[in-house]
């Protein structure tokens, strides 16, 4: 097992009023320590530089200015071959990371490019539709010195790019994850698990592989084993088990827990009725938009209906398989709806409001109801229009299927999912064809927690992923295998809960008890939360307690920073404003 320390990861104290240590006076308590720090000057922004497309090398495409809006003196249009491309030189780069904006146009409907930089793949960039010139971001790419060249190559064509923009951007800060995840009734090995991923946020990526067939796979030709696998509730769906299908995927899972790996499952949910079973559209297809009538706007329109019923059959026959694994103990990285923006699905064609509505139906009924409580919840979309909510999502993730030998690090995906969800939680990269190379990773810093390669030729097809290129993967010192995953059940072991003890129109007053709730001692414990409505920590008594605006962290005193198994220790702080009487907290608690 690799032992390691996140690179990236600090505090920064708030600037509060030191007064506010004074309301603790005539309340007879002395902190032990003020979290005070000087604020840290803003760095100034830093210019961007334009880059006009049609100023740049043609091939395939041409000039085209009949369309307002653009600028220079026009836009390149004609993406409709798979090699059709321009290539923008940028001259006299000083190198580094810069941010890269595309302008485009997409009149047809949502479209996609492929990027290269200096002729090496950088995955693809979604350009959603629009009838006027736009700006997207293509995430971030780092630049060598000197001369280098940007190219955008039909991947789903017919959109028209203008120009470019590069802007140099300093240190990605430390995220903001805390560890806590949304479901407050979370299983003991979910929580490690969470935890376990959080630690590791930012400093490793965990190997993964769908589906038992390629693991096999992977071992047999690498002879390294991936950490997480990739499995399906898929054929566990009513209306393909009344077609006589069967499954094996909870035993794959329970016997992939017993080796130590991590488990993540998502549904290929077969539509719970109004399957069309014709030639190219058969009933096994029936995840699927075009091989199935079913209408999930209809049906979570009316809850009196035969439709809706059905939905709330199927969730229910998939609680029972989810309900054995959490009988044995297995934590689950769940990612029920994926792809939905993407409307191949029929959770997601009929647009993000009856996929959101779903989705939460999901969370309620399998949390709820079922009481399942193992589930760490993965959202699988990019577009904010389609996020259905901090509350119900503890990691955001997207699939990246860029073309064949690509292995860029899918920058501008995960730059969209950071500011998805604020930097505050996890974000994975569930799905690859081709996986990107850990060495981009780093230079990027696109920090994804896992990765999971897709099943059949992505694997074997040798181009998408040639031999060299996995053992590079999966030797490389950043890469997490199986044998290096550890016991992530014991990560964390301690529990951390937060309680208002005094509130008035200025302050309150609040405590915090952290347990081991290991069989091991602990040398050391961790504490965070959201700081969120202007609640800010000032002093503080028993351990040192920070915030930054948006995370709240705690680590202990010297005294109290070994906790023996059942032990506890309770420390506090004086907050700024009054406590909402309907506002509670669940802290993230990691151990040393």
């Amino acid at each position: 097992m690799r032992v390691r320390t996140p690179s990236r990861g600090r505090t920064a104290a708030p600037a509060l009023l030191t007064a506010l240590a004074a309301l603790l006076a005539p309340l007879g308590l002395a902190p032990a320590a003020t979290a005070t720090a000087p604020a840290t000057p803003a760095a100034a922004p830093r210019a961007a530089q334009v880059y006009e497309a049609e100023d740049g090398v043609l091939s395939g495409v041409t000039v085209g200015s009949s369309a307002a809006g653009y600028s220079g003196t026009g836009y390149v249009e004609g993406f409709d071959a798979p090699d059709d491309q321009v290539t923008v030189t940028i001259p006299d780069s000083p190198g580094g990371l810069h941010d890269l904006t595309v302008v485009y146009r997409a009149p047809y409907g949502q479209k996609n490019t492929a990027l290269r930089l200096n002729d090496t793949g950088m995955g693809e960039i979604t350009l959603p539709a629009t009838d006027t010139f736009s700006t997207v971001s293509a995430g971030r790419v780092l630049l060598e010195e000197g001369d280098n060249t940007v190219t955008f190559q039909n991947s789903w064509g017919w959109y028209e790019i203008d120009a470019v923009t590069l802007a140099p951007v300093p240190p990605r800060p430390p995220h903001q994850v805390t560890g806590e995840p949304v479901d407050p009734d979370a299983t003991p090995e979910a929580r490690a698990l969470l935890r376990y991923l959080t630690d590791g946020y930012g400093d490793h990526i965990l190997s993964g592989q769908q589906d038992m067939a390629g693991i096999r796979w992977i071992e047999e030709n690498i002879g390294r084993t991936p950490a997480v696998a990739g499995l399906d509730m898929m054929d566990y769906s009513p209306s393909r088990v009344e077609r006589g299908t069967t499954s094996q995927e909870v035993e794959n899972a329970l016997a992939w827990d017993e080796r130590g790996g991590i488990t993540t499952f998502v549904w290929h949910w077969n539509a719970p009725t109004g399957l069309i079973d014709e030639p190219g559209r058969e009933w096994w297809r029936g995840f699927y938009t075009d091989a199935t009538t079913f209408d999930l706007a209809a049906a979570l329109a009316d809850p009196d209906s035969a439709e809706y019923a059905l939905l709330l059959r199927d969730i229910d026959a998939i609680a029972v398989q989810l309900g054995r694994l959490q009988d044995a103990g297995v934590p689950v990285l769940w990612r029920p709806l994926h792809e939905a923006e993407g409307g191949w699905f029929w959770w997601g064609a009929k647009g993000p409001g009856p996929a959101k509505e779903l989705f939460r139906l999901l969370y309620d009924r399998l949390t709820d109801v079922h009481g399942l409580h193992n589930l760490i919840w993965v959202w699988n979309s990019v577009d904010p229009a389609w996020y259905p909510g901090d509350d119900v999502v503890d990691i955001v993730s997207a699939d990246s299927y860029p073309p064949a030998g690509d292995h860029g690090p899918v920058s501008a995906t995960y730059e969209k999912l950071v500011e998805l969800a604020g930097d505050r939680k996890i974000a994975a990269l569930t799905e690859v064809g081709s996986i990107p190379d850990p060495d981009l990773l780093e230079a990027y810093e696109a920090d994804w927690s896992w990765f999971v390669t897709w099943s059949g030729d992505f694997l074997t097809d040798g181009v998408s992923n040639p031999r060299e290129h996995l053992e590079h993967v999966y030797g490389h010192e950043r890469v997490i295998t199986l044998d290096e995953l550890g016991d992530f059940r014991a990560h964390g072991g301690c529990r951390a809960t937060h309680t208002v003890t005094r509130s008035w129109g200025t302050g309150h007053i609040a405590e915090v008890t952290v347990e081991n709730t290991g069989d091991t001692p602990l040398t050391g414990w961790r504490a965070a939360w959201r700081e969120t409505g202007g609640q800010a920590p000032g002093s503080a008594w028993n351990a040192e307690v920070t915030g930054d605006g948006t995370t709240v962290r705690a680590t202990p005193s010297a005294w109290n920073a070994t906790l023996a198994p059942g032990a506890s220790t309770t420390f506090g702080y004086l907050g700024s404003g009054p406590w909402p009487d309907d506002r509670a907290l669940a802290p993230s608690c990691t151990a040393d």
